[in-house]
């Protein structure tokens, strides 16, 4: 069993989405691209204990907040006529529809008539009468829910529920899909911000509860318990001190009241409900040689982390058929354990679905596997798939993953810098001059700029097409081009920033102050070959300074120098190229509407 697509519309920061799953997949983006919204969306489908929360949605689990019919008609526009009343529109619903295939023959016969033909090579069903047709290959037996929410206004509350996606638009009144039929499906979702405060107590829905349901294990041991507890009188000692006063409060009570309204108060452990013991009956686990115990919650962070996976691992193998989604595998979890998780969770589920921004999660990924999610300024969330160019070849692209690749498909702005020595030197550059002016510059970080080095000149534009392609904005910065090579990078970013000088090293130096170059001159560690040719290097700054630059380069060399830079000692050109990136990324504000020409106010709008 498998979600093969997910329709999403008003819910959280998404007003639309169809996102197609393959078996395994990873979903990247930047953040509040809208990863965990969709993965939050599924479980309101299919988590069989995600609609036991009342209410099952909020006002802000709506897009824009948005859960009342729009004020004024039916928002056609042009004049109404007397005769006719305005029609309210509709309100805004939540509206989740998930597609899943690869049925088993027990889920098709529970499902029975609610079971369609799905086409998996275009999305669509299959609806042509001749029944032979759903023999072909591509043709699959498929189940469609939908989760419904919206504003009750009589309630005054909000509702929601799963449904047959058939029997909304087939029937008079639709059927839901209930909590048993979710645990038919068995979708395991284990969210980022994860305590485990639950996980192994024995409340209702709690990991270790869901077990011992499957497992077809129900203890039996709550009567004694109570037993036990019920004759266990706290503080009973006269010697403690308590007892007497218990008597004092018993003699008081029988001047006022008769004995049917009660006598002798004692303490107990507990009010004495299974309920309660529910909640208070915890595991305790022991960590290193010691034999001493402590609450499993107490534990450290990873290790609760890696408890509640081992124990959704444990429902996972029991329940067999199922599909398991997880937020941010990498959290507390050292690299080696993150690569164990994603290939243990690959095995033991038919799907899984991973959100993350370690590159030791998403290198275990292959290309088709890893779906990359952007969302436009409307809220209409897209995906790609990435694509690499003839360039770029795929042992390159796994080979240099963690280094060039990974951090620019989770960054939302993407600039593609020409060699290592630009890579690292220009977000020190922007560093420090933020530092210096921040009403004037800005960080790449706080940008959200991620820097990669395309290792030379003639890579820049092939990157930049791979971001590009997968709805990143992208930004060029290299030497001078020829007018054939800067065509090509103008054609693949937002904007490119090149200079006038054929190496980073004379940009620095012909436009930088003695000043500079002499104390940064003072503040090095010469090496040998370069001391022995220039014995006073500030005697001869510029020249001794260039060599230094290339001989390391891509060592931060440059980068070391601007950062001791003043603003002034910092080239022009890289002034001006870091207060262009932050007036694109980080555009000031639109002014509210000023006055009209005869510096009045602006006239009221008539009334409708």
């Amino acid at each position: 069993m498998k979600i093969h697509s997910v329709a999403i519309e008003n819910f959280r920061g998404i007003r639309s989405t169809k996102l197609v799953l393959p078996d395994h997949a990873v979903l990247i983006g930047d953040n509040n691209t809208g990863k965990s919204s969709v993965l939050e969306a599924i479980d309101l489908a299919l988590g069989p204990d995600r609609l036991s929360r009342r209410p099952p949605v909020d006002e802000h689990d709506f897009y824009e907040g948005k859960y009342l019919s729009p004020a004024g008609g039916d928002g056609a526009g042009g004049e109404a006529v007397a005769a006719e009343p305005a029609v309210p529109a509709e309100a805004p619903k939540i509206v989740v529809e998930v597609t899943i295939t690869g049925l088993s023959p027990q889920q098709e016969a529970r499902f029975g008539g609610s079971v369609e033909w799905l086409d998996v090579t275009s999305g669509a069903f299959y609806t042509a009468a001749n029944p032979a047709g759903v023999d072909a290959a591509n043709i699959k037996a498929a189940l469609r829910v939908t989760f419904v929410g919206a504003y009750d206004p009589d309630e005054d509350d909000f509702v929601g529920n799963t449904y047959y996606s058939r029997s909304l638009t087939e029937e008079e009144t639709p059927t839901p899909f209930s909590k048993k039929d979710k645990q038919h499906c068995g979708f395991l979702f284990l969210r980022s911000l994860r305590t485990g405060s639950r996980a192994l107590s024995l409340e209702h829905g709690s990991l270790l509860d869901i077990i011992l349901r499957l497992k077809e294990i129900r203890p039996q041991m709550w009567e004694g318990t109570i037993g036990t507890l019920a004759a266990f009188d706290v503080a009973s000692d006269p010697a403690i001190g308590i007892s007497g006063v218990l008597d004092s409060i018993d003699k008081s009570l029988k001047n006022y009241v008769p004995r049917e309204w009660g006598v002798k108060p004692h303490l107990k452990v507990s009010n004495l409900t299974r309920e309660h013991l529910r909640k208070v009956v915890t595991a305790f686990i022991a960590t290193g040689d010691g034999d001493h115990a402590a609450p499993f919650y107490r534990q450290g962070t990873g290790t609760i982390n890696m408890l509640v996976l081992a124990m959704l691992s444990q429902i996972a193998e029991d329940k067999q058929n199922v599909i398991f989604a997880m937020e941010e595998v990498e959290t507390a979890i050292p690299p080696y354990a993150q690569k164990r998780i994603v290939h243990e969770l690959r095995k033991l589920a038919s799907q899984s679905i991973f959100t993350s921004h370690s590159p030791y999660v998403l290198e275990e990924f292959k290309l088709d596997e890893t779906v990359i999610l952007s969302r436009a300024n409307d809220g209409v969330l897209a995906q790609a798939e990435i694509t690499l160019p003839d360039s770029v070849k795929h042992k390159r692209y796994r080979q240099e993953f963690r280094t060039r690749f990974c951090e620019g498909l989770l960054s939302r702005r993407v600039l593609i810098a020409e060699g290592a020595t630009e890579a690292s030197a220009f977000p020190v550059a922007a560093r420090r001059l933020s530092e210096l002016k921040p009403a004037v510059y800005a960080s790449l970080e706080a940008l959200g700029i991620c820097v990669i080095d395309a290792g030379s000149e003639t890579q820049i534009a092939d990157l930049a097409g791979i971001y590009k392609g997968l709805g990143k904005r992208t930004f060029g910065l290299c030497d001078k081009q020829a007018d054939a090579a800067k065509a090509d990078i103008e054609a693949q970013v937002e904007r490119l920033f090149m200079h006038e000088e054929k190496g980073i090293e004379d940009l620095i130096l012909k436009n930088t102050t003695a000043a500079a170059l002499e104390r940064f001159s003072d503040q090095l560690d010469w090496p040998p070959h370069l001391t022995a040719k220039y014995p006073d290097p500030k005697a001869n700054a510029v020249a001794a300074l260039k060599e230094y630059f290339g001989w390391s380069k891509g060592n931060w060399g440059i980068a070391d120098f601007l950062a001791q830079c003043l603003e002034a000692e910092i080239p022009s050109w890289i002034r001006d190229t870091c207060i262009a990136l932050k007036a694109i990324c980080d555009p000031p504000p639109t002014p509210p509407p000023g006055p009209n020409a005869d510096g009045d106010e602006p006239a009221a709008e008539p009334a409708a």
